[in-house]
């Protein structure tokens, strides 16, 4: 029997309060998923979300993202059961450089302190000081007592954060988000030519060209707050598309256009609200499993990163 979007999400509700099931589904997710979410954001915003403000009834959660977000919630959460609502959604720049890569780097620059965006795997985090996000790098690099830092993986990232906190000696590792970076300043001139009166807003996972061309750059929970409190009425935005739509509903008096056709991430649009359907029906899904030595090492970054945000 076939059934429509809003079949499927009623069902996927009934089942979530019957089974006790809380589902977090990152700001790029399809609308459709958005819409049955207990909570929305970016990785880390999910992850406390998670942590805190869960009810005793909810002892699964399920991860509508990728990979490494359902990790930072076992990690937070290691009491929970934490399912990844589709086993194929990886992240590129998560995966892009591993433990034994850092260690080396390590030893090549003693006395750096060592900052994981949290886009890294959780075996990743295990060797690194603090963790950053993209709304907090700069904040916690500049609170740290070391000026000597070494930043990973997302060079775009942490050239950002370093032409802030200009005293900072921050060494990068060439990695990064393919899907941000690939977007040029060719890309913006289009853009700005078809739309001249929208201001543009990007993500700093984009090489320091786009950004320095930015009206507003920041994370994506950053991009999102802007455009809703400002009184700009038309907003190209430089990070994955998803986020022209999901603005277009939250402030229909504006008008929103995605910078480039190549900001579409198929990680995040693997998962389908099927997935998650099957995922609540016990029938789909990964669950999350990670032993209690990496959960506790891979902590002490995120911890460093609360404390240092406070």
């Amino acid at each position: 029997m076939r059934m429509k979007i809003s079949e499927v999400q009623a069902e996927i509700i009934r089942l979530k309060k019957e089974r006790g099931i809380c589902i977090l589904a990152h700001s790029y997710q399809a609308r459709e998923i958005i819409e049955i979410a207990d909570f929305t954001g970016d990785s880390f915003q999910l992850s406390l979300a998670a942590a805190e403000n869960t009810t005793e009834e909810q002892k699964i959660v399920l991860m509508c993202g990728v990979r490494f977000m359902a990790e930072t919630v076992k990690i937070l959460s290691p009491e929970k059961t934490v399912f990844l609502a589709n086993p194929e959604a990886g992240c590129p720049m998560a995966e892009q450089m591993d433990k034994e890569l850092v260690e080396a780097v390590k030893i090549e620059y003693p006395g750096y302190t060592v900052v994981a965006y949290i886009n890294t795997t959780a075996e990743l985090k295990t060797v690194c000081d603090v963790c950053v996000t993209s709304s907090s790098a700069v904040k916690i690099v500049g609170k740290i007592e070391n000026d000597n830092i070494l930043f990973l993986p997302d060079c775009n990232l942490g050239a950002y954060v370093a032409e802030k906190l200009p005293h900072k000696n921050i060494k990068l590792l060439q990695g990064g988000c393919p899907i941000h970076a690939v977007v040029d300043v060719n890309d913006v001139k289009r853009a700005q030519s078809a739309y001249p009166k929208a201001k543009l807003l990007v993500h700093p996972e984009c090489v320091p060209a786009v950004v320095s061309l930015a009206d507003y750059a920041g994370s994506t929970s950053g991009i999102i707050e802007h455009a809703i409190k400002s009184e700009i009425k038309e907003f190209l935005i430089g990070t994955e598309m998803s986020i022209a739509e999901h603005l277009q509903y939250l402030c229909p008096d504006k008008k929103f256009y995605c910078l480039s056709q190549k900001l579409l991430c198929p990680n995040m649009k693997v998962t389908t609200l099927v997935d998650v359907l099957n995922c609540v029906r016990g029938t789909g899904g990964e669950e999350i499993v990670m032993d209690s030595v990496t959960i506790a090492k891979a902590k002490v970054c995120i911890d460093e990163m609360i404390k240092l945000n406070r």
